[in-house]
């Protein structure tokens, strides 16, 4: 029987920072797991390095679930974050080596495939109106069949969700970049530029947007209320998700779809938001949710409240994760779309993935696991660059949420 021999763990940085887990069986079966969380990789990497790698050597790499419990229950301090993103990358390799081993991609593991391909959305922004609806057309010609579209707030200069160049990374300085917020301004100017999306384009595609945490739920329940004539597909995070029952506040103002759970890492931060339907898509992920087996859980008991999927999907998790989640994307029925940001080329260098784009919708190959090779050689290349994510301060100085 097959023992789990060795377990390394790479940070490298091409194109932006990623924290790889590689397990090696006895029998030379390689699997990879993300453990990237972004602007705090070395702490998972440490927790990984540190905690979770003498536990793993020896073990039955067959037995996923008992070391998902393992790791999770044995640990007694439970939860969050880092503790969440290194079971995520142990459980997504044991995947990966139980696919290689079963000479199978990963999602026949999980019950084959429930739909052809995974439809994805694109990120489309703008300084201004002009240059955003310019970029919403540069979206419907590669395919896309949903597009996010974000604004600079005029003369306020901290906006989230704008791309500056060819590439979006907000975890672009050495020490957090500080924005300056006004909700005020936001609440006036967002519903506009979402108007004129519309009137420009029309409602043959899904719009989305991003709200990022910005609102009080009075204040989402407005913004919400506000632009129910654009039919959005969803408005993403429209508070901050700790206090679960501000949603229902925004629920009996608004029929806007909300879509919620990217940054948070397990069943019971999303179970009542689940339960009580306060929510129509969860937005957890392979990497920050336990993993495979985990996100999983999660989508089965959002299934049975007619929640479905929507996973996070940003640069800043690596092509590991997004083969991943495509692979769970594929097998779960609640699957409603995935977010898709393409890497950069370095980061291909790295990374040899099977997962493919084509007329609005990813796949996966049907090569044996999760279809992605990690080259420890061109990582070499690119070494750890210390980067931070933004903070956002109100106009009188203030820390708001970013």
């Amino acid at each position: 029987m097959a023992k789990i021999e060795r377990a390394e763990v790479f940070i490298a940085s091409p194109g932006r920072n990623f924290v790889t887990l590689r397990i090696t069986t006895s029998d030379g079966v390689t699997g990879l797991g993300d453990a990237t969380l972004n602007g705090r990789e070395l702490a998972v990497a440490s927790y990984l390095r540190d905690h979770v790698v003498p536990l793993l050597i020896g073990r039955d790499p067959d037995r996923i679930e008992d070391m998902w419990q393992y790791l999770y229950r044995g640990a007694y301090w439970r939860r969050g974050p880092v503790t969440m993103t290194a079971i995520a990358a142990v459980d997504t390799a044991l995947w990966d080596i139980k696919g290689k081993i079963a000479g199978q991609p990963v999602y026949q593991l999980l019950g084959g495939r429930c739909r052809d391909g995974v439809m994805v959305y694109g990120h489309a922004s703008g300084a201004d109106v002009p240059a955003l609806i310019d970029d919403v057309a540069r979206f419907r010609d590669q395919g896309f069949k949903a597009i996010r579209a974000q604004a600079a707030v005029p003369e306020i200069g901290g906006s989230y969700g704008v791309r500056k160049g060819s590439v979006y990374e907000p975890a672009a300085t050495s020490l957090p970049d500080e924005q300056p917020w006004s909700t005020e301004a936001y609440l006036d100017f967002a519903p506009t530029y979402l108007e004129a999306v519309r009137d420009r384009f029309g409602f043959d595609f899904h719009l989305l947007h991003d709200i990022h945490h910005r609102l009080s739920p009075i204040e989402a329940a407005r913004f919400g209320k506000s632009v129910e004539d654009c039919r959005l597909f969803w408005m993403e995070d429209p508070t901050p998700a700790e206090h679960q029952d501000a949603f229902r506040l925004i629920r009996q103002h608004t029929t806007t779809p909300i879509a919620v759970g990217e940054a948070l890492s397990s069943i019971w931060d999303v179970q009542h938001l689940i339960t009580e339907q306060l929510i129509d898509y969860v937005r957890t992920t392979v990497v920050h949710a336990g993993g495979i087996t985990h996100l999983r859980r999660i989508f089965d008991l959002a299934a049975l409240y007619q929640v479905r999927t929507g996973s996070h999907g940003a640069t800043d998790l690596s092509p590991v994760t997004l083969a991943a989640a495509v692979h769970v994307d594929l097998s779960v029925p609640n699957f409603g779309i995935q977010e898709w940001m393409p890497h950069v080329p370095e980061t291909m260098e790295v990374f040899r993935s099977t997962v493919s784009y084509s007329d609005g919708m990813l796949d996966v190959a049907e090569a044996p696991g999760l279809g992605v090779e990690y080259d420890e050689k061109a990582a070499d290349r690119f070494p750890y660059d210390p980067r931070y994510l933004p903070v956002a301060r109100r106009l009188d100085g203030s820390v708001h949420d970013w």
